[in-house]
């Protein structure tokens, strides 16, 4: 018998039905019908008859057409909202981000696995994990240190041991001892009592990737929950099924308490849910809706769920991995902009470099080198002045390798904290089978991510400081040498004039944002938490700051590409004019004013999606392969960040390097 979870008014109802051949229209008088019957004051309406509603999808709100049968209509399982006629949308009701209706359409449930130990996730897993590429699976000796884990809990609980978590209360209360009769109740009323965090719900992405972490750290069998609640909490990760959870209220100190108790909360069937399938609803129903159970918490499994610094590294690791793919392409930004401005390649000489031999700036400058100075693909652009008498360029040129070198060496600092971070285990207390004892410690305090991710920030910002710098240069005709605001008839024409605005409010946003939340610390639970990390908002500050510094190397990509224009009909080097095509696929020049934005987003989109990086990057590494020498100083234990993130990618047979 198909079967619909429909919401109204801020109450969701199961309505079965006998006949599919029903129509759209009925299920919402039934839904009405049955809302009304549950109300003192029939719901505020003299008949069910008169109410005059429309129903719609709850995944993508798409309307439906009540006279449509709903075996053609819907599937079964469907979810749908009725919305009637004079109400404003249910605040209970979350609808859909625009960016679920676009997972909506790319979300395909994955074929493949990572085996999770606890030990090996990297951040670029976990960022996999996020998109939905993977489903999740537990290593064999996962499992064999889960299990001999639970088993000292087991023990304790029967033994009717004093320990903090298990037979006590939490916090201030941890000297209130609990009866066992009482020891379930206790864990489901922590986590109740724990889900009070506020603000927007995560991303699916973002709550993926917080749920596989938390899997990941329970993996490593320091946490006491049975194996029987783990694979639960796997299922409901592989079906895609995701708890509502505030981006705000952590202080990162006894962990993420707040939002891993949000997290709990869905698994445990209440609160709100997403996945693909159902869009928003009641936990209860999204689980229902795939097979899945409620996990039924036992003595210490509340307290497992909700006690570690997932959140905070959750997003870290987003930060890491955006943070990096930007810094390998603002190299390639910069060294664009260099041509169209009509720099020297001088301060990129490998002597310069070796004498001041940070890793970072090395390797920044032989990006440039490669970019800019292969006797392979020469630039018409640069031998149009070689021969002028400038002697040196502006710092936001010719210092790149000393300020984009150092943001380099951050991200890879800010990714070894992290990335040990990824596989510790962060509970209180911690269950150590071997001993056969628990023990309570402070693994919890997320000091060392928030302080990393403060670091981070500030400086991945430096990249869209000088970018803005640049941005400028190319706007200021009396600096570029080119038309004012980058194009013809100005004053008819305003061209860059605001993009090159919004750049500079972004980088004075980032002002502000990179003033570090972890120096800030408050005491909390009754002083029994005197001091905190305040790591969550250090994360969402960093991941602001780094979506803040794609948004302004987007316009200078955009800005440098235009200058290009007004070069023509002389090329620049092979690799950079690939960069060139690519921006031109989605981009085309401006002749005169248009709406510009989306033109920024699509710019943006091709630094997200790492595409100036790929089609650069093979014309860095034939590079590097004739000029292994110069860049031995630079190896994969040297720097890492390069080395680790490199893909294989071939450069077309057809074009002569």
């Amino acid at each position: 018998m198909p079967r619909y979870t429909v919401h109204v008014r801020g109450e969701w109802l199961a309505v079965p039905c006998r006949d599919a051949q029903l129509t759209v229209g009925w299920l919402g008088r039934e839904a009405v019908r049955r809302y009304v019957k549950n109300k003192p004051d029939n719901g505020g309406f003299a008949s069910v008859d008169d109410v005059r509603f429309l129903v719609r999808r709850c995944k993508g709100l798409g309307l439906l057409d009540n006279e449509d049968p709903l075996e053609v209509a819907l599937e079964d399982n469907e979810f749908v909202e009725v919305v009637i006629e004079g109400d404003a949308m249910s605040p209970d009701f979350i609808p859909s981000q625009p960016e679920g209706v676009y997972l909506y359409s790319k979300y395909r449930e994955p074929e493949k696995y990572i085996a999770l130990d606890g030990n090996s996730l990297t951040t670029e897993d976990l960022v996999s994990l996020g998109k939905g590429h993977y489903k999740i699976k537990l290593t064999p000796t996962a499992e064999k240190v889960v299990q001999k884990s639970r088993e000292v809990i087991d023990s304790i609980v029967k033994e009717k041991t004093v320990v903090y978590g298990i037979t006590t209360g939490f916090g201030k209360f941890a000297r209130t001892v609990i009866p066992n009769n009482k020891l379930q109740e206790l864990q489901v009323n922590l986590v109740r009592s724990h889900s009070s965090g506020v603000g927007k719900p995560l991303s699916p992405e973002r709550c993926r990737m917080l749920l596989a972490l938390r899997i990941n750290v329970l993996a490593k069998g320091y946490s006491g929950i049975s194996l029987e609640t783990l694979k639960q909490v796997m299922e409901v990760f592989n079906a895609s099924c995701l708890p509502y959870v505030p981006e705000k209220g952590t202080v990162g100190a006894s962990g993420d308490l707040a939002p891993l108790s949000h997290l709990a909360l869905g698994l445990i069937g209440e609160g709100k849910m997403w996945s693909p399938k159902s869009g928003w609803a009641d936990a209860k129903y999204v689980l229902q809706a795939h097979g899945l159970k409620p996990v039924v918490l036992k003595p210490k499994e509340g307290l497992a769920l909700i006690n570690g610094t997932q959140m905070i590294t959750s997003l870290g690791c987003e930060a890491i991995e955006r943070a990096s793919a930007i810094a390998r392409q603002a190299d390639i930004v910069a060294a664009l902009t260099l041509e169209v401005l009509k720099g020297t390649t001088k301060a990129f000489d490998t002597d310069i470099h070796a004498v001041r031999p940070h890793r970072g700036q090395i390797e920044v400058a032989f990006r440039f080198r490669s970019l800019l100075d292969s006797d392979h693909h020469p630039s018409e652009i640069a031998e149009s002045h070689r021969f002028c008498d400038r002697v040196q360029d502006a710092y936001t040129l010719r210092c790149c390798p000393q300020v984009h070198g150092v943001v380099n060496d951050t991200i890879a600092f800010v990714k070894s904290i992290i990335t040990t971070e990824l596989n510790s285990a962060t509970d209180n207390p911690m269950v150590f089978a071997r001993r056969g004892e628990t023990i309570s410690g402070g693994n919890f305090h997320g000091e060392y991510p928030a302080k990393a991710l403060d670091y981070l920030a500030i400086g991945v910002h430096e990249l869209a400081a000088i970018s803005e710098r640049r941005i400028e240069r190319l706007c200021n005709p009396s600096l570029s040498e080119l038309p004012a605001f980058l194009v013809a008839e100005g004053g008819l024409n305003s061209g860059f004039m605001i993009a090159h605005c919004t750049a500079a409010a972004l980088v004075s946003e980032n002002k502000a944002l990179c003033h570090p939340s972890s120096v800030d610390s408050l005491s909390t639970s009754a002083a029994t938490e005197d001091h905190v990390s305040m790591g969550g908002w250090a994360a969402r500050k960093a991941l602001r700051v780094v979506e803040h510094t794609e948004q302004v190397l987007a316009i200078e990509l955009l800005a440098a590409c235009q200058g290009i224009e007004f070069l023509r009909p002389l090329r620049t080097t092979t690799p950079l004019e690939k960069v060139y095509d690519l921006v031109r696929s989605v981009v085309r020049p401006w002749i005169k004013d248009r709406f510009m934005a989306p033109d920024i987003e699509a710019a943006h989109r091709l630094l997200l999606e790492q595409k100036v990086w790929q089609v650069a990057s093979p014309y860095i590494e034939k590079y590097r392969m004739e000029h292994i020498p110069e860049s031995r100083p630079v190896s994969p234990t040297a720097f890492s960040l390069e080395f680790l993130h490199r893909k294989s990618s071939k450069i077309p047979e057809s074009e002569e390097l």
